[in-house]
């Protein structure tokens, strides 16, 4: 009995970090003996926790290589709206209406609860995102811009928050490259806005001012919206 109690904790543990991003699609689990050491569990018990969570296609092995984790959490969750974006442009509203509300908390906790490490990998995408406008690179540009969201969705450290977003990143991927590439204006006076906005919202969040954070990032979201309704009158 203590056996599977211990084993049940065990894929409690694996589960939080498949939650919480820590472990993404594709991550390759540590060695056996050392992920039993850092949840302070016997082989045996990880052994177990691991077979529940490759029966539920969670992980996967490789022969040879290791445990990896699976995308089943992203692509469970993007299908069918993947497909339904794609086939009515008209969703893009729904997708600004949901990613307001989310993107405005997230930005809030982030502000409040994000560590070193996450201030670190969000000041990183800001700087890329610079040197794509500096460059005007229309592919660096749509990517820093997502890999901005994202790293604060990651910096909310809000489970639900996260898996939300993790579920269906490609879809809002997709959404903020066709976003950006249909604000694109040959006088730069939309890319610069968009930009500053990105580092008022930024500054908010290294500043630890959670309310500011969450004005700016609806602020942003609404000025997206708008900007994009001039373009569709």
């Amino acid at each position: 009995m203590a056996h599977h109690s211990v084993a049940e904790e065990a894929r409690r543990a694996l589960e939080a970090r498949l939650l919480d991003g820590s472990w993404t699609a594709g991550t390759r689990l540590p060695a056996e003996r050392k992920l039993a050491e850092i949840l302070g569990v016997s082989r045996n018990s990880l052994r177990e926790a691991i077979f529940c969570l490759k029966a539920r296609g969670l992980l996967f092995s490789r022969q040879g290589s290791g445990v990896f984790v699976s995308n089943l959490l992203q692509a469970t969750s993007i299908s069918p709206w993947q497909q339904l974006l794609a086939d009515h442009p008209d969703l893009r509203w729904d997708t600004l209406e949901f990613r307001r509300e989310m993107e405005g908390a997230t930005a809030y906790f982030a502000a409040l609860r994000a560590n070193q490490s996450d201030l670190e990998k969000i000041d990183a995408t800001i700087e890329r995102m610079l040197m794509a406008y500096e460059n005007r690179d229309r592919k660096a540009q749509h990517q820093a811009d997502a890999d901005f969201h994202e790293s604060i969705s990651h910096a909310s450290h809000n489970t639900m928050f996260l898996y939300l977003h993790t579920g269906i990143v490609r879809l809002l991927r997709e959404h903020i490259s066709l976003n950006v590439t249909d604000l694109e204006d040959p006088t730069l006076v939309v890319t610069n806005q968009l930009k500053e906005q990105h580092l008022r919202i930024w500054d908010a969040i290294r500043q630890r001012q959670p309310d500011t954070a969450r004005l700016l990032m609806l602020d942003h979201i609404d000025f997206t919206r708008s900007e994009l309704a001039k373009r569709c009158d």
